[in-house]
């Protein structure tokens, strides 16, 4: 059986081992330009690579109650990667230009679709590019594959659950968003400025290095344990501003070995929509 990559593979590693049965993804996105990421592609991307847009595949319909991203239908995006050649067992290579901000979103759906041979790009383009490897602006030709999703439940959780949890200190909820919208300043994205009850803050550029590839599994363990007190990883909840930098927390924890901590997907978008639910402010 080929190696399978799990959660992050290097510029010169994808470089050396990827082949044609591989399916790499481009996830570039801009939350204030969404025709961004498909002008990018189109300019230069990784050979082979094929463009999935963060809300028009990787995102349902949104009802100004669900979040600003909720999850999009498992089956319908199974389709959509079916139909760009992704099987059961395809190494599936998801890249953007922000440190994984949203290749992480694409990580984390094909593990909640049951495919576990999904890996991101460590650094990204710009990793790619500085280690010499060229780009193409040619539309690749695929075969289409069946892809039966098999969801794993487990994975996230909904508004209810974080509500009938906020006095439960057994669970502890990360906010992946910059410290001054958590603390309620500077809110441009949403209507409502401030936090989740109980949550802390973990930024999730401060999983990346300098060079913007993810820091070494063991600095990444060290700042987890730090924030989750010796806690177990599966009672950790993790959200943002609509359930797509959380994933990139997730995958810094599952990289430092911390397994099985959950999404809320609707984050702070789907939390503020109800005044009835609390809100705080300030720096937790």
């Amino acid at each position: 059986m080929p190696q399978q990559f799990t959660n992050l593979i290097g510029a010169h590693e994808l470089s050396a081992l990827a082949t044609p049965e591989w399916r790499i993804f481009d996830c570039r996105f801009d939350l204030r330009d969404p025709g961004f990421g498909l002008r990018a592609y189109a300019e230069g991307h990784l050979p082979g690579a094929f463009y999935l847009d963060l809300e028009q595949d990787l995102s349902g319909p949104a009802s100004g109650l669900n979040g600003r991203h909720p999850l999009p239908d498992p089956h319908l995006l199974g389709d959509k990667l079916g139909s760009l050649g992704v099987g059961s067992r395809t190494q599936v290579v998801a890249y953007d230009d922000v440190g994984g901000m949203f290749a992480a979103r694409l990580w984390w759906l094909l593990r909640w679709l049951g495919h576990n041979r999904v890996t991101v790009l460590n650094g990204g383009i710009q990793a790619w590019t500085g280690s010499g490897q060229a780009l193409s602006r040619d539309t690749p030709e695929t075969v289409a594959k069946t892809f039966t999703p098999a969801l794993q439940g487990g994975m996230k959780v909904n508004a209810e659950y974080v509500y009938g949890h906020l006095d439960n200190p057994a669970i502890q909820i990360i906010d992946a968003r910059s410290p001054d919208r958590f603390r309620g300043e500077n809110e441009t994205l949403d209507p409502v400025g401030g936090h989740i009850p109980g949550a802390i803050n973990r930024f999730f550029r401060d999983n990346l290095g300098p060079d913007g590839c993810f820091k070494q599994a063991t600095e990444l363990q060290e700042d987890f344990g730090t924030l989750i007190k010796g806690g177990d990883a599966h009672n950790v909840v993790h959200q943002c501003g609509s359930g797509v930098t959380a994933c990139h927390n997730i995958l810094a924890m599952e990289t430092a070995g911390l397994s099985d901590s959950k999404l809320y997907a609707g984050s702070w978008s789907e939390w503020c929509a109800d005044p009835a639910r609390p809100v705080a402010s300030g720096p937790g």
